[in-house]
């Protein structure tokens, strides 16, 4: 028997507000469960409009290591479900220990993007350069980590940098826009800190730098970024940036044990991306790439499609039936 797992704390993060309320909220009401929703402080008014909705469930406002905490903490709640950082996942976690109540996390992301030779190099790395920079970089799952054969490496660079710098960054509510600012100051500092470690570390920058897009001189708008010569031990390599920045990492000619290693060398395993029109490579590169969404060819997931990852990136599943189960406790009944 599968039964609602009873009371869920919800938490969700600024980047996609309504979208990740709508995605835990409405699984677990589907399963059968109350739910205690607190938005993220930075971005609380889409929660608020959605509780004029379903007023009679209720939105818990505040910030994370106040409210976030003490719902976690809470002994009459009985699961936990939370996006955002692996930092507060971690906090998260802890908390809930106490009470040993499930704990439901979908966490960051350094998605690997492998592009092998025997597609249109100039159509791929512009296609995967534009959903990179959707939301200002502010996704979870956005391919960060662009992978190219050694020997197309400047191709594609040059490539990323005239997309990057093509994007037309202003005021959100200006149709000729195409990527407005950073959520909050904090964010902000931290997509500049990790441009000058990778100036500082050598990499080689090819768009973008510390300075704001032409003709924005307040604001949280950062340029473009792109940063190529990669070595995957470098600091903008390794840490999830959470901002309108790629980093382009060669791997050895026609090696694909090379790129697939190099892809699953990361402490995250939230999505990858594949290009290439060898579909038995595809699908053999899929099987061994260690994260929870693999896209192909710019295949994208749909509303059904488990969502989640590998590693420090969470666990367990959102949307589809997958995460309707999240909700259920598993009852067996013996005898009669």
């Amino acid at each position: 028997m599968k039964e609602p797992i009873g009371v869920v704390g919800v938490i969700t993060p600024w980047n996609w507000p309504l979208q990740q309320i709508v995605r835990k909220v409405g699984a677990a009401i589907a399963a059968g469960c109350t739910t205690v929703l607190k938005p993220s402080e930075i971005s609380p008014l889409s929660g608020l409009l959605f509780a004029e909705l379903i007023y009679a469930a209720g939105v818990v406002n505040g910030d994370g290591p106040t409210v976030g905490a003490a719902i976690a903490a809470h002994p009459n709640i009985d699961m936990v479900t939370f996006t955002g950082s692996m930092r507060a996942g971690v906090l998260v976690a802890k908390a809930a220990a106490e009470t040993v109540k499930r704990v439901h996390q979908e966490l960051g992301g350094k998605s690997a993007n492998i592009i092998f030779d025997d597609v249109d190099l100039e159509e791929v790395v512009a296609r995967d350069v534009t959903l990179l920079m959707r939301n200002s970089g502010q996704t979870c799952n956005a391919p960060t980590r662009l992978l190219v054969q050694r020997d197309q490496h400047a191709a594609a660079a040059a490539t990323a940098a005239r997309t990057a710098d093509a994007i037309v960054a202003g005021d959100p509510r200006s149709e000729a826009t195409e990527m407005g600012p950073l959520s909050n100051v904090s964010q902000f500092d931290k997509v500049q800190r990790m441009i000058t470690a990778g100036i500082r570390d050598g990499a080689q920058l090819v768009a973008g730098g510390t300075s704001r897009p032409d003709g924005l001189e307040k604001g949280y708008y950062v340029r473009p970024t792109v940063f190529a010569n990669i070595n995957p031990d470098m600091t903008i390599a390794r840490e999830e940036i959470f901002g309108p920045f790629l980093v382009i990492i060669p791997y050895e000619d026609e090696d694909e044990d090379d790129a697939i290693r190099i892809a699953n060398d990361s402490d995250y395993g939230l999505a990858a991306y594949l290009s290439t029109r060898d579909s038995e490579r595809a699908r053999r590169v899929a099987a061994r790439l260690k994260a929870g969404n693999i896209h192909l060819n710019g295949g994208r997931a749909g509303p059904t499609t488990p969502f989640g990852g590998y590693k420090q990136s969470g666990n367990g599943r959102e949307e589809g039936v997958f995460g309707i189960e999240e909700f259920l406790e598993i009852k067996a009944v013996s005898g009669g």
